[in-house]
Formats: structure tokens, sequence, C-alpha cells
């Protein structure tokens, strides 16, 4: 993975091809002119359910640094924050929630990874410029998606190709160069006709290890690439069936962490079908089947010295894997004033893994859990008049989960649904909505497999009988897992989500608000956190939640633009009296541009405030609050230039001034000469990158 610290040739080269490509492509046929997007750094976007539903353009260039992974781009969009182990491959936190929390779905499909301390989280697996959009559903305000998320539910998705008459082919190509190293390829591609298309998205990004604002290496070096292809066929303009396949992998150093992921393999293969406008009655008819396996390694010796003291002082390696089936179908219809979402899902994961040192053969794969789910769901969108709409919907999911080495199974039916008003009031630019939402979630893999029981104490056994060396991906014996099973309650979510937007002359604003309460929500507690060898347990709780993201925009000119947005997550553990762990502090975003027919010129200023209320060894599967952290404020430029009609090219400089910081949820440190485990790594210093993609 060495690569120079800032290697301008790729681009040099890209930015040639493209301008001769994008002539070349000018002569044979005519493209419409685009108007140049500013970047995107702060703000709602786009919106739907009056700004309930936020919408993003993955393909456009943000600032930070345009994202490697899923759980980067999301943490540029209000609410969201990112549990950070090292460059990448960091886990979301929304609203404070994390994990099954927050449903993260693929083309509608899930893709979970394996490994037990969710070093391979699903967001890991993506790329978001391979997708055409990102939507977020804040809160529990949708059915239509198996075992519901209480916090959000994040859909990365592509469109079906559509050709006109006489177009051929039609895509977008980008390079990325920064600091450290860093290079970013990317190709989404489409050749075909009005009847059929073949599409191709491949990526590659690469990056040294970076050094914080004091020049501090810090071990967060990544390789990663993937590469799926799609092809479609479109008899009529509305019948759609599309062969989806993709691969790929990847390896990752980690500052915050013991071991490193040295591979990230992940195969897929789906089959997605719709039809459209079958009679004045049911407008949409559609059914998808994925599969997904997904083969991943940690290592202590790949990416790193083995440590010669501790008790990781050995080089040893787990692989894991993780096989999951989705299907859905799903049929629309529209009653007059009244439109229906009704479908039935179903899914099924399996997990192995085992454990070996270096040099020895692997053994064979140890299977773990399993996890069965059926649903059923219906959503309703009823508009009581002009100015006025109610959504609601209700599903059930039946849950099975087996311990696949004791044969014990465990088994819940559990409700969701919600309702929610969406009004507009026109007169005053006045858009809002209020929603009261319920989920009910049994215990997932991580909270069975990773924990310990409060009354077992450790319980560090691995599969393959050596004892003690998880370091923090805890191995269960299968007691200790079947106790799991009993033991835990399923989490139950209450709440009540409110916001509105307003836009009055050059002045427009935001807010979501939200309020909860949780009965038996899952909280991991961290005995020594100290030593690497982590060992975690799980109980149940009672909870409270609140917080709110807002925004404010003004256009004091045509071409000068500003807006804030400030987010902020409260949460307290009602049964013992004291704040819900991992929770991000209050944080705001000032943002300025000058946009101009052909560039844009942009000034982003992050704030963060300290985080006082935390709860001192407790949190998540990934991470625990190690101790108050500091307030600290970033500021960052940017700038993009339309060099012809298809081709742009962005530049930027992150963290301008250098600073010296460490996000409250970064994970502590591996002890492994990189920082002490009661410490959290750094974030990169002053950083800088360039883009340029073009259209065709």
């Amino acid at each position: 993975m060495a690569q120079p610290k800032f290697d301008l040739q790729p681009l040099v080269v890209a930015m040639s091809i493209a301008c001769y490509s994008t002539t070349v492509f000018a002569e044979q046929r005519q493209e419409n002119i685009f108007q140049l997007a500013p970047i995107v750094v702060t703000a709602q976007v786009a919106n739907d359910a009056n700004g309930l539903i936020v919408h993003a353009d993955p393909k456009q260039p943000i600032q930070p640094v345009p994202a490697t992974d899923g759980a980067a781009y999301l943490k540029t969009i209000p609410g969201f924050s990112s549990i950070g182990s090292g460059g990448t491959n960091g886990d979301i936190s929304f609203r404070g929630m994390f994990g099954s929390r927050i449903k993260v779905l693929n083309d509608g499909s899930e893709e979970l990874g394996a490994c037990p301390a969710r070093m391979d989280n699903p967001t890991s697996y993506i790329s978001p410029e391979s997708f055409d959009h990102i939507t977020v559903i804040k809160g529990p305000q949708t059915v239509r998606y198996p075992t519901p998320g209480s916090a959000a539910t994040v859909l990365f998705e592509r469109d079906p190709i559509k050709f006109e008459q006489d177009q051929h082919y039609k895509g977008q190509a980008s390079v990325v160069a920064g600091s450290y190293g860093r290079v970013d390829h990317n190709v989404d591609a489409a050749v075909g006709n009005e009847t059929g298309y073949a599409r191709i998205n491949a990526n590659r990004s690469v990056s040294d290890d970076y050094q914080d604002g004091d020049g501090k290496n810090v071990h967060s070096s990544w390789e990663r690439w993937g590469a799926d292809l799609a092809l479609g066929w479109t008899p009529t303009e509305n019948t759609w069936i599309e062969l989806q396949g993709g691969k790929g992998d990847g390896e990752s150093a980690y500052a915050g962490r013991s071991m490193d992921g040295s591979q990230f393999k992940r195969e897929s293969l789906g089959l997605h079908a719709e039809q459209r406008n079958i009679n004045d009655v049911i407008k949409k008819v559609e059914a998808q089947v994925d599969y997904s396996f997904n083969d991943h390694i940690m290592d202590n010796f790949s990416l790193r010295a083995v440590p010669t003291t501790g008790p990781m002082a050995m080089p040893m390696a787990m692989d894991v894997t993780r096989r999951t089936l989705n299907a859905r179908a799903a049929i629309t219809t529209d009653w007059n004033n009244i439109s229906v979402v009704s479908g039935v899902d179903s899914q099924y994961n399996k997990q192995a893994g085992n454990m070996y040192m270096r040099g020895d053969v692997p053994p064979p794969m140890d299977e773990t859990l399993s996890f069965q789910s059926y649903g059923a769901f219906t959503e309703a969108a009823i508009a009581v008049n002009d100015n006025n709409k109610v959504i609601t919907g209700v599903r059930a999911d039946h849950v099975e989960i087996e311990n696949l080495a004791s044969n014990k199974t465990r088994k819940d039916t559990v409700p969701s649904g919600f309702i929610r008003l969406e009004n507009l009031m026109p007169e005053h630019n006045l858009k809002s909505y209020i929603g009261l939402g319920y989920v009910e979630r049994t215990p997932d893999f991580w909270e069975i497999y990773s924990t310990a029981l409060p009354s077992t104490g450790t319980g560090m056994d691995s599969m393959t009988g050596m004892d003690g060396m998880g370091g923090g991906m805890v191995m269960p014996t299968v007691a200790r897992t079947s106790d799991h099973l009993d033991y835990l309650k399923n989490e139950k979510t209450l709440q009540l989500d409110l916001g509105y937007q307003l836009e009055h002359g050059k002045y427009n604003s935001w807010a979501s608000a939200y309020t909860g309460v949780i009965k038996d929500f899952m909280l991991v507690s961290y005995a020594d956190p100290e030593n690497e060898m982590i060992s975690s347990t799980i109980r149940n709780v009672d909870a409270t939640i609140a917080g709110a993201e807002l925004g404010v925009g003004y256009k004091f000119t045509d071409n000068i633009q500003t807006d804030a947005s400030a987010m902020y997550a409260w949460g307290k553990n009602t049964t013992d009296n004291r704040p819900l762990p991992q929770i991000a502090p209050l944080e705001g975003r000032f943002n300025l541009r000058y946009v101009a027919d052909n560039y844009s010129l942009g000034l982003l200023w992050r704030v963060v405030a300290k985080q006082d209320r935390i709860s001192k060894n407790e949190g998540n599967i990934v991470g625990y609050d190690m101790g108050e952290s500091k307030a600290f404020n970033t500021l960052s430029l940017n700038g993009a230039y339309k060099l012809t009609k298809n081709v742009e090219w962005s530049i930027g400089v992150d963290n301008l001034l250098d600073e010296t910081y460490a996000e409250h949820l970064n994970k502590g440190g591996a002890a492994t000469g990189f920082y002490p485990t009661n410490t959290q790594y750094n974030n990169i210093g002053r950083n800088y990158w360039t883009r340029i993609s073009m259209k065709f």
C-alpha cells in the first residue's frame, strides 16, 4: 500500500483523458448543460415528508475529503456520527443510537458483515459514489423493510438505466488524489438501448497512514476495491428486470483496535423485477431476491508488528463469514386519495468463524448463530385534503434465532407501526410533520455473540479452545450463547418525531426533533477497558432519549449563500439514573459559499462542544465512554471549477489550521505502539485533496 505522500500523476492522466474524451463525445451527441452544484458540506440537500426524509446525491463532491465508505459519507448529514477505528470503515451512530437500531440497505437488501466486533459493519462494504441516491428516513417512520430500524432507515440505491432513442451509453468517472497517498478511482458506466443495458460500477481506494495535528503518525492505511455488474431488461417502459452481481475486497489498519482487517471479501448476487401501471388501481408490483457472502479476516501481523508484550503478544488471526439471503415482494395500489404499499419479506443469515496462529493451517469453520425472519407489512398514504396527508403503517416480524452448536432456539413475533401527519401551509411557505412510531426488536447477532451476561463473568473461551485470545472479539461458549437466547429481553422503542421547513424570500430554515422512551434498552458494559482483552457484558435497562437537528440558510445575493446547522442528542439510563453512553456532543456547522456560472468557493467551519454527559466504561459493541472529551473546531476550504460542460474539477483542504483533536466516539488505542488503550486515537491533521469528475 505504499504510495507517495501526494501523488498527482493519476489525476493528471485522468484530466487529460477526460478533457479529450468530452470533446469527442460532444461531437457525437448533444448534452444538456448542467449547473455547477456547490460542494455539499451541510444541510438538507433535498427532502420528502416535509423534512423527515433526507436525500443526498453521492456523486457530488463533499467536504471533508470525498468519502471512501458509507459511514464517512453519512456523517456529513446532520444527526449522524461515526465511531472510528482508523482511516476508514467507521461505524455509524444516529442520534446517539447504534447498530441494528439503524437499518442500512443496499438496493433494498441487507449486507450484514460477519465480524463479532463489527470491524466489517454494513457500511464498510459500501462505496457511496457507486450509488445514485442516499435516502435517510428519520426515526421509526416506515415499515417497508424487515425488522425496522428504531433510530433511522438508510437506503443506498441505484436507479434502473433508461436510454432514450439513439442513445447507447452514459456514465460518470472520477479520480481523487490527496495527502498521505490517498488515491480513489470510481467508474459508473452503462451501455445499451431502449430494451436493455449493462451497467458496471467499479471503484478502488488506497491511502497510507495519516498524521494528526501534532505530526504523529496514526496507524490508519487502507486499500479497497469493488466491482458490480448489472444486466437489465426493459422490454416496455413499465417493465424492468435486472440481474446483479458483485465482488470486492480490501484491507484496513486500525489505531483503535488490537487487530487490523486484512480481508474484506464480499460476493453478491441479486434478481430484481418491477412492473408498473398494470391498471388504474395496481400501480406497481415489485419483487427481489438477494444473496451475499462476506468473508472477513482480522489479524495482528499482516499490517503491524506483532506486540512483544501483553496478552496479544502472539501472531494470531480470526476468519469469520456471513451468508445472507433476502427476499421481498410488494404491491402498490391507488384508491382515489389513498395509496397503499403492502408486501412480505424474509431474511436468513448464518455466521461461522475460526481462530488460528500465523503459519497454522486454519481449522474448519465453526457455525455459531443463524437468524431467520418472516415479515408482512402495509403502509398507506391518505390525502385528507390538498394540505394535509396522513401516513401510517403496521408490520409484524417472526424472528427465529438458533445456536447452531447447541440447537437451542429463540422465537419472537415482534410488531411495529407508526402514524404521521404531514401539513402544508402555502400562504406561509411552511411544511411540517408530526409522527408517533413504535418498534420492537430482538437481540441482534453482535449483542448475543460478542458479550457475556453479568452473571457469567468474562466467558472468553474461543471456538477453537484458545482461552482468552479474543482481544475484544469474544468467542462465546455454547452454554453462554444459549443463556443469551433466554436472558435478553426484546428492546421496545416508542418515539415522537416532529419538524418543519420554512422558506421566506432569501431565508430558509428547518428543524427535526424527537423524544422517546425505550423499554429494555440493551446496554453494554466493559469490566476492564485498559486491558486489550476486553470483556463486555450486556443487560437490559430502561431509557429516555431526546434531541434535534436544525438548520438555517440565507441567500445574500445570487452568488453568495450561507447556511448553518446544529445537532444535539441526549439520552438517560433511567434504571440507573445516569446518562446513556456513546452519544456524540453538541455540534454546529457553518457553511459559506460563492457560486458563479463556472466555479464555486466554499468555507466550512465545524464546531464541536465537549461531552461531559458520559457513563464511564459503558457503551455498545464497538466503543465505550472513556471519559469526558474536549471541545474542538476545524476550518476547511473548497473550490470547484467547471472545465467543460461535462468535466468538473474540485479542490479542498480539510482541517486548515492543523488542529489536533479526537472525536468523542473514537475508539481507544490498541496499546501496540500506537496509543494506550485508555486514549482515543486522533483524527487527521491538515489534509489536501483534489477531485476531477466527468459525465459522458
